[in-house]
C-alpha cells in the first residue's frame, strides 16, 4: 500500500509539472496509440519530425501515467528511488521558473495497461496529430478489461486530445481503427496495403545479400504510393511487413503537417528500428535471428511467423515462443492457435513458459513431430540448449512477452554476445537485476 501511495503521489506531482511545461512553452504534440506497433511508429515519427525540427520522443515505450509526464519533462525513470525522484521533481520546478530550450514538437507514445489509462491523459493533453497504429481483436492487457471492445473504447479516447485543425492518422488496413474516423469531425487521412488508403504501401520485398556472401537478409525495401506519386523507400536490420507501417504512419503525418515528402524519406534512410521488434541479427554458426523479443500478442506473433514463413533460408526455421501474458480467458485458444500456425512454418519449435506449452499442444494437433517440439520453463535455459542445436544457415525467430526475457535467448545465441547491451532489449541495470 504504501508502495503504491508513492506511486500516486510522484505521478501527480509530475503530471502537474508536465502541465506547466506544456503551457509554458506551447510544444506541438504527436500522440501516438494502439496495441501493436506503438513505439516502432514513435520512433518512425521521431525520425522523420527530427529531420526538420527539435524534437523529443517517449524514450523506450514510455507510455504510462508516470512515462508521458517524464518525457514532457525530458527525465528518466526514478525507478525505486526516492532520491532520484525528488532530484526530477526539483528540475522540473527549475525548467518552468527558468528559462529554458525546449522542442517544437514533442512525439509522446500513449499506452493503457489498465480501465481509464489513456482517457486520464486525455484530460490535459492536447494534441496535434493522433496516429492510431493496430488494434489487436486479442490485444495485450485485455485481461485487465471487460472485453477487447472495451480496450478499443480506451485507445480511442485519445482521439479526444486533438486540437481544432488537429489531424487524425488512422490504418486503413484495420477495420476497428479505420471505423474511428467517424469519431473526429476533424480531418482524418490513412494509411496502410488497402487500396483506398491515402498514403498506400506496394511491392514489398525482402532484401538479400548476393548468394557469393551467403545471401542472408539485410532488410526490406517497398514503394510509397500518395495521388500520383511514387516513392521507393528501404528499411535495414529489420524484417516483416510489420515495419512498412511505422514508415508509412510517419511519412503520412509528416505531410499533414506540410512536410517534403523527398526530405522525408531521405531522413528515413538513415532510421535504425528499435531492439527487440523484428530485428536482424547475426547468430552463431552462421545463422540469422530474427529478434522480436520485445513483446507478444496474438496478432504480432501471427505477423512474426508469417515473416519467418516467407523468408528465403538456406538451413531450417526454427520458432522460440515464450508465453503471451495478460490474455486472461483469451490464453489458452491464443496459444493453441499460435501453435497451429507454428507447425505450418517451423521445422522446429522451442517452447518457453506455462502457458507456452498450449503453443506446442497446437503445434502437435496441427500435425508437427513431437521429436521436433521441445519444452523449456525458462528463457536462458532454452538458449543453452539451441547452442548445442544450431546448424549453419538455420533462421531463429525468437519472440515472447516482455515477462519473459526472451532476449536471453538471443544472448545465448548470438555470434556478437559483447554487443548485447547495444543490440538487444532490457539491458539495463534494473531490468539484469530481475
Amino acid at each position: 500500500m504504501t508502495k503504491s501511495f508513492f506511486k500516486k503521489t510522484i505521478a501527480a506531482i509530475l503530471e502537474l509539472e508536465a502541465k506547466l511545461l506544456l503551457w509554458k512553452y506551447h510544444p506541438r504534440i504527436v500522440a501516438v496509440t494502439g496495441s501493436v506497433g506503438k513505439t516502432s511508429t514513435k520512433d518512425a515519427l521521431h525520425t522523420i519530425f527530427s529531420a526538420f525540427f527539435f524534437v523529443r520522443k517517449s524514450q523506450k515505450s514510455f507510455n504510462s501515467e508516470l512515462g508521458v509526464p517524464l518525457t514532457i519533462l525530458g527525465f528518466g525513470n526514478g525507478w525505486n528511488n526516492p532520491l532520484l525522484w525528488a532530484g526530477t521533481i526539483l528540475r522540473g520546478l527549475i525548467m518552468f521558473i527558468l528559462p529554458h530550450e525546449y522542442p517544437k514538437w514533442l512525439i509522446l507514445e500513449v499506452g493503457a495497461d489498465r480501465p481509464g489509462d489513456i482517457k486520464r491523459i486525455s484530460k490535459w493533453l492536447f494534441s496535434d496529430v493522433v496516429v492510431i497504429t493496430r488494434l489487436s481483436k486479442v490485444p495485450v492487457h485485455v485481461e485487465f478489461f471487460a472485453s477487447p471492445e472495451k480496450v478499443v473504447e480506451e485507445k480511442a479516447s485519445l482521439i479526444k486530445t486533438l486540437r481544432e485543425g488537429g489531424t487524425l492518422v488512422l490504418n486503413a488496413d484495420d477495420d476497428d481503427v479505420n471505423s474511428l474516423q467517424s469519431l473526429y469531425r476533424g480531418g482524418s487521412i490513412t494509411f496502410g496495403f488497402a487500396k483506398e488508403s491515402a498514403f498506400r504501401a506496394s511491392h514489398y520485398k525482402i532484401l538479400y545479400a548476393p548468394e557469393k556472401e551467403g545471401g542472408s537478409p539485410l532488410g526490406i525495401t517497398f514503394k510509397v504510393e500518395h495521388e500520383n506519386n511514387c516513392f521507393p523507400v528501404s528499411v535495414k536490420g529489420v524484417i516483416g511487413k510489420q515495419h512498412v507501417y511505422p514508415a508509412l504512419a510517419a511519412l503520412t503525418a509528416g505531410f499533414s503537417r506540410g512536410l517534403n515528402m523527398i526530405k522525408m524519406i531521405e531522413a528515413y534512410e538513415t532510421h535504425a528500428p528499435a531492439s527487440g521488434r523484428m530485428r536482424l541479427i547475426m547468430g552463431i554458426k552462421n545463422t540469422t535471428i530474427i529478434d522480436d523479443t520485445y513483446n507478444a500478442s496474438p496478432v504480432a506473433l501471427f505477423e512474426a511467423l508469417e515473416s519467418l514463413q516467407e523468408i528465403k533460408s538456406h538451413g531450417r526455421k526454427i520458432a522460440v515462443l515464450g508465453d503471451m501474458l495478460e490474455l486472461g480467458k483469451y490464453s489458452i485458444p491464443e496459444h493453441k492457435e499460435a501453435g497451429n500456425k507454428a507447425a505450418g512454418v517451423a521445422n522446429f519449435l522451442v517452447t518457453v513458459g506455462i502457458r507456452a506449452r498450449d503453443i506446442a499442444e497446437g503445434a502437435l494437433q496441427n500435425g508437427m513431430d513431437e521429436e521436433k517440439i521441445i519444452q523449456f520453463e525458462y528463457s536462458k535455459d532454452a538458449g543453452v540448449y539451441l547452442q548445442n542445436i544450431l546448424q549453419v544457415g538455420d533462421t531463429v525467430l525468437v519472440k515472447g512477452s516482455q515477462g519473459m526475457r526472451m532476449e536471453r535467448v538471443v544472448e545465448e545465441i548470438m555470434a556478437n554476445p559483447d554487443q548485447a547491451s547495444e543490440l538487444l532489449v532490457r539491458q539495463e541495470r534494473e531490468w539484469k537485476r530481475r
